[in-house]
């Protein structure tokens, strides 16, 4: 059976979603956004469904996608609640911060609820959903929907990956020190080489394979056993040493040095003895 799916909101997550469902043989019914003109471009990127700028408009569907941003789920969610029957049907959002309990009005009326969170840029829809195979999707929510989901999401090419609603703002921030704060922390590298006047292109020449090796060695090995340098070896007298100097050169970059030296050593503390 053919199963029918609405999007409220239209973005870039929206319609590279809808795109694929649609050609996996999901009937994408119709495209739910702020103005009649919006919705109509999100149509023609998708290649199915009508586009609709009010939810008086809308009609049931199997799948409801609330591509909306964090801040309107749960309007948009109450909203679909009262102008549609949702009893029996999946609604879930695509928030990587949120979890599926903010679908609360869905599941009164009786729906079952899930996030599905793709942990990519979407910044080229174009671009995303020619080449979405692989992509990693944090999944939550209840049983029901999710047997419906993690086939559909297998069907498009993504990888699911069941993940802890409680925690889902510490999932979030997974992916906050995996990309920002190491940007914080290589900018820091880059800064203290110039400030031993080095150049600022040559700084980045030299902490490139320092950088690279050392996330390799982590995906390769795990973060314990790819550690190095002076709290690796035991060595806290230049890491004090290191911390005064880094304090007198910039107070804020020694805050963070020193923020990092505990976890740090506890990090140490688990790698492997040879």
């Amino acid at each position: 059976m053919t199963l029918t799916v609405n999007l409220v909101g239209a973005g870039h997550v929206g319609r590279v979603l809808g795109k694929l469902l649609s050609a996996q043989g999901y009937a994408v019914r119709q495209v739910l956004t702020r103005s009649a003109a919006s919705a109509r471009q999100a149509v023609a990127f998708i290649g199915a469904g009508g586009a609709i700028a009010d939810y008086a408009q809308l009609q049931p569907a199997a799948i409801h996608v609330l591509a909306v941003g964090d801040d309107q789920i749960v309007p948009a969610c109450e909203a679909l609640a009262r102008a549609v029957p949702l009893s029996g049907s999946i609604v879930f959002h695509c928030s990587g911060a949120l979890a599926s309990d903010r679908l609360q009005a869905a599941r009164d009326a009786g729906a079952l609820v899930a996030s599905v969170h793709p942990i990519r840029s979407f910044a080229d829809p174009s671009a995303v959903a020619a080449q979405f195979a692989g992509t990693f999707c944090g999944i939550e929510g209840d049983e029901g929907a999710l047997a419906v989901l993690t086939p559909a999401l297998q069907a498009i090419g993504a990888q699911p990956v069941p993940i802890n609603a409680e925690a889902k703002t510490v999932y979030h921030a997974a992916a906050v020190f995996a990309s920002n704060y190491l940007v914080t922390v290589l900018d820091a590298a880059l800064r203290a080489y110039q400030a031993a006047g080095v150049p600022e292109p040559v700084a980045r020449q030299l902490a490139q394979p320092l950088a690279s090796e050392s996330m390799a060695n982590v995906f390769r090995l795990g973060a314990a056993a790819a550690l190095s340098g002076p709290i690796a070896r035991g060595d806290m007298v230049t890491v004090a040493r290191q911390q005064q100097a880094v304090s007198a050169w910039d107070e804020e970059t020694g805050a963070l040095y020193r923020a990092l030296v505990a976890p740090t050593t506890a990090l140490a503390r688990r790698k492997p003895r040879k």
